[in-house]
């Protein structure tokens, strides 16, 4: 008979897990909003409580410190006393701590230190230009990135196969020379701590044998995230006197980007038999109507652990379903929701945008500011805030303004190019002593430096000259474009390994499309690339993104794991955004697109709305779009889709001839029409396709042949009828 306080407020599933046979391995499939963390920390509970075991017999490993401290104020709770120090915390804590304990079994001093990744960063560039690695050909980015894909794997130098392979062979070079560095220098890097640990316990018999008697039971929590080092590490821990309790959910598995092996969850009936599997499958997060939904839709996935969530709070409100005509319409109808929630007493914390690619934020942010609604990005920054973007809009202001001193400082050596800190700290000193800006000083003393020095310095003088020239025709959205060409930020981003998602080559491309959409008013003071930078930079010094306002929350999806808002907007579901294009045709990748959207949608509690434009800018160029096939897959008895005022107006094309409304617009100075031809002075031909406001503030949306989609305000455009 178990204690009441050990099962109160479990249900059936819960209970059983809880209580399983102390002599059985187990694996939880625990689905979205189960009540996974309570039954983990119940079984310690009920392990310590009633089975007599002591906590120190008990490994219990997470994902995150958040889950970790979580799991251990839930434990003193409920043992009503201090856990003390129990084997709680991540796969890299606890294999820290073991190496802490061992370091001379180990092959580490005592006072081993461990590396960031900006250290182990300048460990690997120092160690290439040492042995003569050219950084052009191998990036120092990319090297590093194999090194620690390696350790995820467990891998070491002398085990890689480079084959025929160049790059492989080399890195696997800069690899072994970096792991005799850390091991000369006592180093240990973070994918090093787990690597090192299960060395430690398979090279040593006796300490193997004494953690696998210590540890009775070893809990490991979001199993379907481990990558293979982790697995084996679990794996090796484990013998035929101990047990594991296995708590994941293979329908949320989403980090194989990352390194993360969705069939290790698979492989763990066949690694730890006899086991039992127990699915827990009652939801208490989201309505009916959301959970039928989320499993028709991950139904789709072959070779999963079939589960189907259910829930006991009723049906709730079907799905909404938005088709809007562009992302900006997309993003002010969910931001005019979220304000009418506001309205009506709902706090903007319980409301989420989530999204693919976190360039997709601008166009929200853009909207929430013009509405003065408070937005926090969770795990992430604003859209001006992030570094590529800062490092792009410092070669947009160096290049308007070669007097701007904080850009030129910023970009003279990035994407890196050779010029050094005594070479800076000898333009600084220049321009002090003559007062001038940073680039006159360059200008003035790049004869009087060694010749290495002066010509990556001159080098960096004609490349912004170049730029300066070939670009002060151009119009803004073509600019940027040519900067960020010619300046080789778009292909520094596009070959950096570390940004495994992709996701700051997309943000530049979305800066490309912020240039396309800027709408520069006529009578400014400012030319259209100073209100360009002003813009920038107003959005980036906000105070919207402070967190201990009621804020809008908006996250990618991956980020939003493990959390859950009464009303959340899915955003961008297209074809080849989501899914996205690189996993369409790779069957694996294109499952894990699924989860990932089957993971967004059960974030929901109360409203789910699902959205996607039909025609989307990307690098400054209007595509239209498909629909996702995911929300194909989502019986339609589900779904409410809702029929937007403006996109009745819509425009379906860009010729003079198709088929659009002819709905007049009146101005105060004359009357336009949806899918007239119109000519700007500076712009040329376009077609109107839609507009808001009234009066003097009306505001046209114009595609132009040349100069793509505008909003100009009427009364300042002057615009010709053709």
């Amino acid at each position: 008979m178990i204690s009441p306080p050990i099962v109160d407020g479990l249900n059936e599933k819960q209970q059983q897990s809880v209580a399983l046979d102390e002599d059985i391995n187990a694996l939880i499939l625990a689905g979205a909003g189960s009540g996974k963390t309570r039954v983990l920390t119940h079984r310690i509970h009920y392990l310590v409580s009633t089975k007599n075991y002591h906590v120190d017999d008990i490994l219990a490993v997470t994902f995150t410190n958040k889950a970790a401290n979580e799991m251990k104020e839930r434990l003193s709770d409920l043992l009503r006393r201090p856990i003390g120090r129990m084997w709680v915390g991540t796969f890299h804590s606890l294999a820290h701590r073991l190496l802490r304990t061992h370091p001379i079994e180990a092959n580490l001093s005592p006072t081993f230190q461990i590396l960031d990744a900006q250290d182990q960063f300048r460990i690997i560039k120092r160690l290439m230009k040492e042995n003569g690695v050219d950084e052009t050909k191998f990036p120092i980015k990319k090297v590093q990135w194999f090194i620690n894909q390696q350790k995820d794997e467990g891998i070491l130098p002398h085990e890689i196969d480079a084959g025929y392979n160049f790059f492989v062979k080399q890195s696997a070079k800069v690899f072994d020379l970096y792991e005799r560095h850390c091991q000369v220098n006592d180093l240990v890097d973070f994918a090093g701590l787990l690597v090192k640990s299960y060395g430690l316990l398979k090279n040593n018999q006796s300490l193997l044998e004494h953690y696998q008697n210590k540890f009775r039971h070893i809990l490991v929590d979001e199993f379907q995230d481990t990558n293979r080092i982790q697995y084996q590490f679990i794996k090796i821990l484990h013998n035929q006197t101990n047990h594991v309790f296995c708590v994941g959910d293979d329908d949320q598995s989403i980090y194989g980007w990352r390194g993360a092996k969705i069939e290790n969850i698979q492989k763990i009936e066949n690694d730890f038999k006899p086991i039992q599997v127990i699915k827990l499958e009652q939801n208490y997060r989201s309505t009916g109507n959301i959970l039928s939904a989320s499993n028709a839709l991950i139904a789709n996935n072959q070779n999963r652990l079939e589960k189907s969530l259910w829930t006991e709070s009723g049906d709730g409100d079907l799905i909404n379903v938005l088709n809007a005509r562009t992302e900006t319409e997309e993003a002010q109808y969910v931001v005019g929701e979220i304000q009418t929630q506001f309205n009506q007493g709902r706090n903007l914390d319980e409301c989420a945008i989530l999204y693919r690619s976190n360039a997709q934020s601008r166009v929200f942010e853009e909207s929430l500011i013009k509405q003065n609604l408070n937005y926090r990005i969770y795990g992430g920054l604003r859209f001006f805030e992030r570094a590529e973007i800062k490092d792009a809009m410092g070669y947009i202001r160096l290049i308007e303004n070669t007097s701007d001193n904080i850009a030129f400082e910023r970009i003279v050596n990035f994407p890196t190019r050779g010029i050094g800190l005594s070479t800076i700290e000898k333009i600084r000193s220049y321009a002090n002593e003559n007062q001038t800006n940073l680039f006159q000083s360059s200008i003035a003393i790049v004869d009087s430096l060694p010749s290495r020095a002066a010509n990556a310095l001159q080098s960096f003088i004609h490349l912004i000259e170049a730029i300066s020239d070939s670009s002060k025709n151009l119009i803004l959205n073509e600019k940027v474009d040519s900067i960020l060409l010619q300046s080789g930020l778009m292909s520094h981003y596009a070959n950096d390994k570390s940004d495994k998602a992709g996701s700051k080559r997309e943000n530049l491309d979305e800066l490309v499309t912020a240039a396309t959409q800027y709408v520069h008013e006529e009578d400014n003071e400012m030319n259209e690339t100073q209100g360009f930078i002003a813009l920038a930079t107003l959005d980036s010094s906000g105070e919207s993104n402070q967190s201990n306002q009621s804020s809008v929350q908006l996250m990618t999806v991956h980020s939003a794991k493990g959390l859950e808002f009464p009303v959340v907007f899915l955003v961008g579901l297209e074809e080849d955004l989501f899914p996205s294009r690189q996993s369409k045709d790779e069957p694996h990748l294109l499952d894990e697109e699924r989860r990932l959207c089957y993971v967004g949608m059960t974030r929901a509690m109360k409203s789910l709305t699902l959205s996607y434009a039909s025609r989307r800018f990307l690098h400054g160029q209007s595509f239209y779009s498909l629909s996702s096939r995911f929300l194909d897959e989502i019986p339609k008895s589900f779904l409410n889709y809702i029929k937007n005022e403006s996109t009745e107006n819509s425009y379906q094309g860009y010729e003079k001839n198709t088929n659009v409304s002819n709905k007049m617009i009146a101005t105060s100075d004359s009357i336009y029409s949806i899918g007239q031809v119109v000519k700007h002075a500076k712009f040329g031909l376009g077609t109107i396709l839609n507009y808001e406001g009234s009066g003097d503030s009306m505001r046209l949306q114009i595609n132009f042949q040349k100069a793509g989609t505008k909003w100009l305000i009427s009364s300042y455009a002057n615009l010709e009828i053709v």
